[in-house]
């Protein structure tokens, strides 16, 4: 059987950082590390980071005055980061540089006085952390259908912004339900949508051209995992998410003689190791690499961390 893997799959340059910002952290052993959500969505990473003694929680309540305080990817809002600086906590904080750039444009946009369309899944983390980040009016989009029930006159000034699991493509619809719909537009030029899930994206859907069955390595809850499975679902190739490889099932490749295998942005080349390997227990494998764009952006990690080993 022979196995292609995407180019690029597997962690973006935010999740680096992250994951970095977490690990300094703990190499400084200058007391308890926590973590507001999970750093990034894969129970792998977070379980990982546990046991190099970080500590996941949801409320800020649950950490005591003076530890390290370190906010996921994923961003929050102002809400949660006043309350944390109202408090002896001392802020590290991990929101990928692509999310904040989304939240300076909004609040830029806000500024002028126009009304905010988010476009992006209601409920997601960094949706909710974007919403509590803009403080004028924000109307959450998911697609053409939302823009057309929005209650709000033709004319109103407005600017978009988008949620940066999403990629151009998904988006596409949806901005230009807004831009027919209202009079008075602005929004980001598509090269500031988040590279790295266009990528993957792209990566996907070119290599559903060779494959006849698709496994995307990610976390149930991962958005942009999930999206890479749609795409292949969409290309028409049979199409699973697994967390690891004992998720894959023999049935799935059965009369199969070539195998497509990509990674989500959060998750970690061991897991496609995992993977591979389980896929080979099944059959053997000749493993090839699709071409694909070869990623070489690095964000900086916070100055307080630059020395930390």
């Amino acid at each position: 059987m022979k196995v292609i893997l995407a180019q690029p799959r597997g962690f973006c340059a935010g999740v680096v950082r992250a994951i970095d910002i977490v690990e300094r952290s703990l190499a400084r052993r200058d007391g308890p590390v926590y973590v507001r959500h999970e750093i990034v969505h894969n129970r792998h990473v977070v379980e990982d980071l546990k046991v190099k003694g970080a500590r996941f929680v949801e409320d800020l309540a649950e950490i005591p005055d003076g530890a390290v305080t370190i906010f996921s990817a994923h961003g929050v809002s102002r809400d949660i980061e006043d309350e944390a600086k109202s408090r002896p906590l001392r802020i590290v904080d991990a929101t990928c540089p692509l999310v904040s750039k989304v939240h300076k444009q909004g609040q830029r946009y806000s500024s002028l006085g126009r009304t905010i369309i988010l476009i992006g899944h209601a409920g997601h983390v960094e949706i909710e952390g974007t919403l509590g980040r803009i403080p004028g009016p924000v109307h959450l989009v998911e697609n053409s259908e939302d823009v057309e029930n929005l209650d709000l006159p033709d004319d109103t000034p407005v600017a978009y912004i988008t949620q940066t699991t999403l990629s151009v493509d998904d988006t596409r619809s949806t901005i230009e339900a807004v831009k027919r719909r209202f009079t008075d537009v602005i929004g980001p030029e598509t090269r500031d949508i988040c590279y790295a899930t266009q990528n993957r994206q792209t990566a996907v859907r070119e290599l559903c051209r060779f494959v006849e069955a698709l496994i995307v390595v990610g976390a149930s809850n991962s958005s942009n995992s999930n999206r890479l499975r749609e795409i292949g679902a969409e290309c028409g190739i049979p199409s699973y998410l697994v967390a690891d490889g004992s998720a894959v099932d023999p049935a799935w490749l059965a009369g199969k003689n070539v195998v497509g295998v990509t990674a989500g942005a959060s998750a970690p080349d061991v897991l496609v190791e995992d993977v591979l390997t389980a896929i080979s227990q099944i059959a053997p494998i000749e493993i090839e690499m699709l071409d694909g764009v070869e990623e070489k952006i690095t964000f900086r990690l916070p100055p307080e961390l630059l020395e930390a080993s």
